[in-house]
């Protein structure tokens, strides 16, 4: 969700939620294993999907060099990655269409708030505010993710997760090594707190047992997002424009549509399936603190594909946040999601 990127729910109810509560109820002995082993399936999930979208920013910005404008390149993102989950989508509900008629506002609500919303405020925030400054407001998702758990499911974060937050966070801040000088803007800090609410949505509802599989979710939820994001376009509200111009990267140049592909495959596609994977097997709150590893899968891909050599600070705000990772897992182990 960082640079580029990057869904909003209620109480989970029906079969589903009883089902999963059921299964966070399970004593330990043999289910407890299975449990051990969902979460570690879940936290794999998780850092493929932060690993997945953190590649959107390099991506995207070989696109913006050669010519195309964030919302083209974010727009055709996003349809391409629904496009590609469609047939997928269409063979894991198996003729179930009455659930999928059953979320539709779901699937709406996912790709106008968290697909479409969160990626257009943000790119109106970074107009405003130096791009650590936003990146670092949009981050605090985790934070609000714990206050909605709490207020709304009277889930009262333990000692440990909010430790582990703070310490994710403060690596967050090294990490995104801010040091810019474009100073605080209030329209620019609004729309930043916007792309926050829509990425902690994203968690949470990706979270939320809907019955809907992964796949599906994901491709509705990008259709819906891609299809607001054309018509904010064709209205004026977002400029798009596209070029045919070779892409340069750190060493090797390739043609526009490489990175096309994999802005949609890989940092939409793949990532929000294993994205929504990881929060259905993590819950919301962890899911998102893991998510805070997209940030250092973010300077790499810069390193590696743009030439943006991490500094030392950055290596130790990355070693916080995996620390502050493990902390909340410890923090949340046991715990329903």
């Amino acid at each position: 969700m960082a640079d580029m990127t990057h869904d909003i729910g209620g109480s989970g109810s029906g079969p589903a939620a009883v089902a999963g509560e059921r299964a966070a109820a399970t004593p330990p002995g043999p289910a407890g294993a299975s449990s051990g082993a969902r979460a570690t399936a879940g936290i794999a999930f998780a850092l493929l999907a932060a690993a997945t979208f953190s590649l959107s920013g390099p991506f995207a910005r070989g696109l913006l060099d050669a010519g195309w404008t964030a919302g083209a390149a974010v727009t055709v993102r996003v349809l391409i990655g629904g496009a590609v989950l469609a047939l997928p989508a269409i063979l894991a509900l198996r003729g179930r269409w009455a659930l999928l008629r059953a979320n539709v506002w779901s699937l709406l609500v996912y790709g106008l708030v968290a697909v479409a919303g969160t990626q257009l405020t943000f790119f109106y925030a970074v107009s405003y505010l130096d791009v650590g400054v936003a990146l670092l407001i949009e981050f605090l998702a985790p934070v609000a993710v714990v206050g909605w758990m709490w207020a709304r499911h009277g889930r009262r974060p333990g000692l440990l997760t909010c430790v582990g937050g703070v310490v994710a966070l403060g690596g967050l801040v090294l990490v995104l090594d801010l040091a810019g000088d474009g100073g605080i803007s209030v329209p620019g800090v609004l729309w930043a707190l916007g792309a926050m609410v829509g990425a902690a949505g994203y968690f949470v509802m990706s979270a939320r047992p809907t019955g809907l599989p992964p796949v599906a979710l994901a491709s509705g939820g990008l259709l819906a997002g891609g299809v607001s994001l054309l018509v904010a376009g064709l209205v004026g509200v977002v400029p798009l424009r596209v070029a045919a111009e070779a892409v340069r990267f750190q060493g090797f140049t390739i043609p526009w549509w490489v990175p096309v592909l994999g802005l949609g495959v890989v940092t939409a596609a793949v990532a929000y399936v294993a994205g929504i994977a990881a929060s259905r097997r993590l819950g919301a709150r962890l899911a998102s603190f893991v998510g805070l590893t997209e940030v250092m899968f973010a300077v790499l891909a810069a390193w590696l594909l743009l030439g943006q050599a991490p500094a030392p600070v950055q290596i130790v705000g990355g070693a916080l946040i995996l620390a502050g990772i493990v902390t909340v897992r410890a923090g949340e182990r046991g715990l329903p999601v």
